[in-house]
């Protein structure tokens, strides 16, 4: 194999000397008659001679293994968008221009999985051992050197997932003559360095696992907790019975105040096989069992409520479906970014002014077949609201609005003043207000597909629909705690950007 490859090499220099040396004889040949005509237009023979230096020098440069390649090569660098490595501004595009690729070959070895690297995700692995070290024995609690170890381990990490395992023998039953040539041919050091770096895929889980665990280990070290519980949940997915993960994975929950998912952890590592008595683990289920257990009382609490809410939003959707009632959405957030138009805080929510209200359902009134619903007067002009927690669905609009916007009674002089301190123009009496409703303006169709503005009301199509709208609600009041706000938030957020965007396609405007 070795001499064909010199062989080939040989007339490949062969080829290239008889290019050029022709390409200096048309190229004097060229020069003499130039000069004998005085002809300065005629380039063609220029151009033919430049093309074929060219191909030379990209089938000496490159090394093709087929025309085909080569062609690619080419179609490549003459696409408008490709972009030469020395003019990349980001990874993606530097990813692109293959100079990534040929770095990474000359540094760990060839594409094909020849390469060394066993040798270098050891060594990489030792570099963050020592740096791990070097961290524990620094007086001065110099945290760069776990930072360090963290690199060295994540490099050894990305060297391992390009080892080729070997999991069995070869059993293909090949009898390829040439492929026993080449490897009689190999050398007895190549053999020796093979067998050293050969890994199994069970060996090289337990590997990357270790590697993983490490990485958490010096992430414990600088109290990155979430990075903690995400490197041991991923040692533990290469090698699940990884107790130096179970208890790393334990340690962050712990930190993360997530004492259920702590306590799991916890059991898993004691689930191991001889390691039901690992003291570590002992010692921090007994000073977490009292969080443990408070922390599942309150998540049966939780669920439980959410139960009774199920049940109550399902006899509410029964009814409105027996009554021909339908029910409808809003969007519950003003902005799809956090910066749109400058508007922050409570202004974030389109909706803000009933927030204290959110959450509140229609009630069976005595089970005679008549709803209380919770009401809201909304006054955009003074931004100001009135919740009524239950109007009866026989009651007047009338008399609600008599009862909160009183009549102004006349003193003697002509004044009198509403009871509203807002009010500052008294204008807001029963007898001059106009009581308007809003309602989806395509009530008899079915269609899925159909394009509602933004600021109108959607209709609410499935009990399943109704139910997430209402926790939706409920989880931007912060009844659910700061996280899931947060994500009920991106998730309205979306939707109104997403209805925005249709709105914008069909009309052009939300105008």
């Amino acid at each position: 194999m070795n001499r064909m490859t010199k062989v080939t090499e040989e007339e490949k220099q062969q080829q290239a000397d008889e290019i050029v040396a022709n390409l200096e004889k048309t190229k004097k040949k060229w020069q003499a008659e130039k000069e004998k005509n005085n002809d300065e237009d005629d380039d063609d023979e220029t151009d033919r001679l430049l093309s074929q230096a060219i191909d030379v020098a990209i089938k000496q440069g490159k090394g093709w293994k087929s025309p085909e390649e080569r062609q690619a090569y080419l179609d490549m660098i003459g696409d408008d968008d490709f972009i030469p490595p020395m003019f990349a501004s980001t990874q993606e595009e530097l990813e692109q221009s293959g100079l990534q690729d040929a770095f990474t070959s000359l540094k760990y070895g060839n594409d094909d999985g020849t390469g060394n690297y066993g040798e270098l995700m050891l060594e990489c692995k030792g570099k963050g051992n020592e740096a791990f070290a070097n961290g524990k024995r620094n007086k001065a609690k110099n945290v760069q050197w776990y930072r360090d170890a963290i690199n060295h381990y994540s490099e050894a990490l990305s060297l391992a997932g390009k080892i080729q395992v070997t999991d069995a023998e070869d059993n293909d039953g090949n009898n390829n003559t040439e492929e026993q040539d080449v490897t009689n041919n190999a050398t007895a050091s190549e053999t020796q360095e093979n067998e050293e770096n050969r890994y199994t895929r069970n060996e090289l889980d337990k590997v990357m696992s270790t590697l993983c665990s490490n990485i958490a280990m010096a992430h414990m070290q600088l109290k990155n907790w979430g990075l903690v519980r995400d490197e041991s949940t991923k040692a533990l997915y290469f090698n699940a019975n990884n107790i130096k993960a179970c208890y790393r994975l334990a340690k962050g929950h712990q930190n993360l105040k997530n004492w259920e998912e702590a306590n799991n952890a916890i059991e898993k590592g004691l689930s191991i096989p001889n390691e039901s008595d690992n003291q570590d683990l002992l010692k921090l289920q007994t000073l977490l069992t009292e969080r443990v257990r408070r922390a599942r009382v309150a998540r049966q609490k939780r669920e439980r409520a959410r139960a009774e809410r199920i049940v109550k939003v399902k006899k509410v959707w029964k009814w409105c479906q027996e009554s021909g009632y339908r029910l409808g959405r809003v969007p519950l957030v003003n902005t799809v970014v956090d910066d749109e138009d400058e508007i922050g805080g409570e202004e974030e929510f389109r909706w803000h002014f009933h927030q204290p209200h959110t959450g509140r359902l229609p009630i069976d009134f005595g089970g005679n077949k008549e709803w209380v619903w919770p009401c809201m007067f909304v006054y955009p002009s003074h931004g100001q609201s009135d919740f009524i927690e239950r109007f009866a669905e026989s009651e007047m609009f009338a008399s609600r609005m008599a009862e909160a916007f009183p009549e102004i009674e006349n003193d003697g002089d002509g004044g009198g003043e509403t009871s509203m301190p807002w009010d500052h123009n008294n204008e807001f009496v029963c007898s001059k207000l106009a009581v308007y409703f809003e309602v989806h303006y395509e009530v008899e169709t079915d269609d899925e597909n159909m394009i509602i503005h933004p600021e109108n009301v959607s209709p609410l199509k499935t009990q399943a629909a109704t139910m997430k709208f209402y926790e939706a609600s409920r989880a931007l009041k912060g009844d659910e705690g700061p996280e899931i706000a947060e994500v009920a938030r991106c998730l309205e957020r979306k939707l109104l950007h997403k209805q925005r965007k249709r709105w914008n396609k069909k009309h052009g405007s939300l105008c």
